[in-house]
This record gives C-alpha cells, sequence and structure tokens, in this order.
C-alpha cells in the first residue's frame, strides 16, 4: 500500500553502561524508521544531565556523525520517529519531549493516541498548565508530572497517571538514573524489551531495532505493565490489564516483516495471509505480484497456496525522502508513477493477481492498477490482506474518516472494484484475522468494536483547530 496510511511513532531507549546510547540510538531509528518520516529526535542523559537533537526529516537527513557526536558520551538515551495523528508537523511536536520539574529532568516518547486527551488537557489549563506544542502525548507528560510531585517515585508516579489515562500508549520515560518503559492495559501499540551481550537493555518499539544494535529479544512490554532499568538491573510493576488488543494493523502492514509481535512473526503472518485469501477468494491468473512492500510476503503466500508463479511486479524507488515536492496537481497524481516502477515482463499480456495490504480512499489503488494496465497486463485482479476499512482509528493510525474511506462510502465490494478498475476484487475475511495474529486484537477500524469507549476521541486536530471551528 503506496502513501496512504501511517502510523504515529517508533521508540527506542537503551540503558548501557559501557556508553555510546547515542549513536546506538540513531542506529536503532535508522531500523524503526518505517513508523514515521517527518521527524526524529535523540536525548540522551549523562549522570543526570540531559542533552536533546531532534528536527524535522529523516534519520539520515537530521544525524549526521557530527550532530550524533554532539549529544557525547551517556549511560542513557532515548530516540523517537514520528508521523503525526494528533497534532500537526511542527516543530514543537517533535520528540522527545523534554521537561524540567521540582523533582529533576524527565524525557519521554510515545506512541500511539489518548482518546481523552483534550479533557486531560483541560483539567491541566484550568489549574494553569502551559502547554507548548499540541500532541497528546505532552499530556502523557504532565500527568506523570502531576503525580511525581506528589509521590517518591517516576514509577509509581506513572502507574497513579495510567489511572487516568485512556486510549493507546507504549512509553518510554528517562530520568537521572532510570529508563522506564510502559505500556497501556489493553497493549494496543508494541513494545518489547532487548539485552545486549554486555548486559545493557533495550525497550523499542519493533524486535526488528534490537537488531541493529545487536540485542536480542527477551520479551515484550506486557499491557499494563511498567519496566524500570537502573543501576541495580531490570524490575517490573504489573497493573491491572485489559483483554489484550494489540492493533491487527501491526501484522499486515505496519511492522517490517523480520520483526517478532507478541511471539508471532510478521513475515510469517503475512505469508499466512496470502495463502488465506488464495483458498478464500481463487482466480485464474499467470502470475502473482505483491504490492511493496509489505504486499510483497503475501504474494508469496497467494502463489505457494494457488499454484500461480509469484512475479516481481514492481520496484520501488527507495531514494524519495519526505522531501520530496509536488507543487502542481498533475505531479501530485504522478507520485505514484515516480515511486512504483511496473516491470513490464512480468505482466504485459497475462492475467495479474495484485496483492495489497488495504484500500483506504481508492485513489491509490487505481492508479497502480492503471499503470499495470499501460504496462499491458490483461487483467488485474486484486486481492487485499485486511477487511474493509469501514471506521476510524483513535490508536495512533492515520486513517481517515468514515466518509472518505471507499468501502465506507460504496458499501458493496464489486462497486469498489470498478471505482479502482480491477477486474475482481477481495478482502481477507474478518472471521480469519485471529489466524494472523492469535487472540487478543483490536479490529476497530474493520468491525467498529473498539477495547474501549471512543465516544470523546474527538478530532486529530484537536488541539490546533481554527476559530471558527471551535
Amino acid at each position: 500500500m503506496t502513501g496512504q496510511l501511517h502510523e504515529e511513532c517508533g521508540v527506542f531507549g537503551i540503558f548501557d553502561k559501557d556508553a555510546g546510547t547515542a549513536s546506538s540510538t540513531c542506529y536503532g531509528l535508522y531500523a524503526l524508521q518505517h513508523r514515521g518520516q517527518e521527524s526524529c529526535g535523540i536525548a540522551v542523559c549523562d549522570d543526570g544531565i540531559m542533552r536533546c537533537e531532534k528536527d524535522m526529516g529523516l534519520v539520515s537527513e537530521v544525524f549526521d556523525s557530527e550532530r550524533v557526536a554532539s549529544l557525547g558520551s551517556a549511560q542513557m538515551a532515548v530516540g523517537h520517529v514520528r508521523y503525526s495523528t494528533t497534532g500537526g508537523n511542527e516543530q514543537s511536536n517533535i520528540q522527545p519531549l523534554c521537561i524540567r520539574h521540582i523533582k529533576g529532568n524527565m524525557a519521554l516518547v510515545h506512541n500511539g493516541n489518548l482518546v481523552n486527551a483534550a479533557e486531560l488537557r483541560s483539567q491541566f489549563e484550568l489549574s494553569g498548565a502551559i502547554f507548548h506544542c499540541t500532541t497528546d502525548s505532552e499530556a502523557i507528560a504532565y500527568a506523570i508530572v502531576r503525580e511525581r510531585i506528589n509521590c517518591g517515585s517516576t514509577e509509581e508516579a506513572i502507574a497513579r497517571a495510567m489511572k487516568e489515562l485512556k486510549g493507546a500508549y507504549s512509553c518510554i520515560v528517562m530520568t537521572a538514573t532510570k529508563l522506564i518503559a510502559f505500556r497501556d492495559p489493553f497493549g494496543l501499540r508494541p513494545l518489547c524489551i532487548g539485552q545486549k551481550e554486555n548486559g545493557a537493555y533495550v525497550f523499542v518499539s519493533e524486535s526488528c531495532a534490537l537488531d541493529a544494535v545487536r540485542a536480542r529479544l527477551l520479551r515484550d512490554v506486557e499491557p499494563g505493565e511498567i519496566v524500570t532499568v537502573s543501576e541495580d538491573g531490570l524490575s517490573s510493576i504489573k497493573l491491572p490489564k485489559k483483554k489484550r488488543s494489540v492493533c491487527i494493523f501491526e501484522y499486515i502492514y505496519f511492522a517490517r516483516p523480520d520483526s517478532v509481535i507478541e511471539g508471532v512473526s510478521v513475515h510469517h503472518s503475512r505469508i499466512k495471509a496470502g495463502r488465506i485469501l488464495a483458498k478464500n477468494s481463487p482466480v485464474e491468473a499467470d502470475v502473482v505480484i505483491g504490492v511493496p512492500d509489505s504486499g510483497i510476503d503475501a504474494a508469496l503466500g497467494y502463489a505457494e497456496e494457488s499454484g500461480i508463479p509469484y512475479g516481481m511486479g514492481f520496484i520501488k524507488n527507495k531514494y524519495i525522502g519526505r522531501s520530496f515536492i509536488e507543487p502542481t496537481q498533475a505531479e501530485r497524481a504522478d507520485k505514484v508513477r515516480i515511486k512504483l516502477s511496473v516491470i513490464k515482463e512480468t505482466v504485459a499480456g497475462k492475467r495479474v493477481v495484485m496483492i495489497d495490504d488495504s484500500i483506504v480512499r481508492g485513489t491509490t489503488s487505481a492508479r497502480i492498477i492503471r499503470l499495470l494496465r499501460e504496462a499491458g497486463a490483461k487483467e488485474v485482479h486484486v486481492r487485499i490482506t485486511a477487511p474493509p476499512f469501514l471506521h476510524s482509528c483513535y490508536f495512533g493510525t492515520d486513517i481517515d474518516s468514515e466518509e472518505n474511506l471507499i468501502s465506507s462510502r460504496l458499501h458493496r465490494t464489486e462497486a469498489v472494484a470498478k471505482e479502482i478498475g480491477a477486474d475482481s476484487l477481495a478482502f481477507f475475511p474478518n472471521e480469519k484475522l485471529c489466524e494472523l495474529a492469535g487472540e487478543g486484537f483490536c479490529d476497530g477500524c474493520f468491525s467498529g468494536n473498539y477495547p474501549l469507549d471512543v465516544s470523546g476521541a474527538g478530532r486529530k486536530d484537536k488541539f490546533d483547530k481554527k476559530i471558527h471551528e471551535s
């Protein structure tokens, strides 16, 4: 799926007595770049002194060797890559958020989205708080600081604050002496723990970032768990957890295929999705192709199960960063053509099965299908590894409002197929999602059944509306 859905961010944290944490964090952020391409940042703690570097752009654009070296030697660091869901792509919204309060310094990185952020922010503002950015992450930081003033430890403050936070949050907090990771009671967003050979501990959104710093996966941070790393080692506090509800779209699209989430290989999950599609929605065809990147594994599974040969249908231009400019409508319409090139020899004169992870508005799918027909494809049969998007997401996925979702607007699969120009179209069956991730996942964007009340969630830009919209 090209250029439509985005996930809010990726987080990284490391406690390493041998120092070198800034460079390790940079490597980890490279591995998590797929989770956010708008901005990135790193904060380090050297014996209680915190330094932070952050800016708009990709990791490679923000952190050259000199900027990483400027952070110096430190035994703790946290890092963040961001795509905005709540709060715009402004300089003030770049994480880590670094907070100075009466009991010390704190840096926070957050992945997810709160549904009661506006309510919390209003409470804080009425008590005199001043907010500097438009993200709900700042509300989390304020909630922790408010509790920290009245209790004996940051862990206790986090435990108290978590009772007030509603929604998705996988966070890492760095204090003067500790690195603390915590996850919402539903476990909506992933977060795991790794360890290096020298004993250093690492917290990451996805296990693929552990490989980047030569750490091994220990386990996931459990829903409702607070895990602390300090000079004394690793410790944990477990709060009451709800029914596990990890985002199913992590397996379908967001996560890198070499990651393992909740004990499930993302690569194997996508292979299985392709196999299930081949069984449920067979079609006579000459070649199976996948839309890069997440459609490729599923295409392999579809080909293996159906017996139809797999072929490389597209080359993806990986060198177009977020600075790619499309000044006119004509150039914006050609963005797919610039990002994807069809290998004509694979599809010309053939009946093609095209595997993709999702259809959101339908415009990108239509353009990709048009590219295949221009390359000589005789038929294009589309198979999607997700059910139809019918509802918005409130937990950190940039899924559009329902009136803009093509499946919600047109209702019938045949109508969607006609609008995008496919000869046939089939979506992944809702009832088979458990075969991709096991039990305990959130599929609210497909089913409308959310693990918690989302009635007060509001708009994504709820903190920066125009006057006439207030």
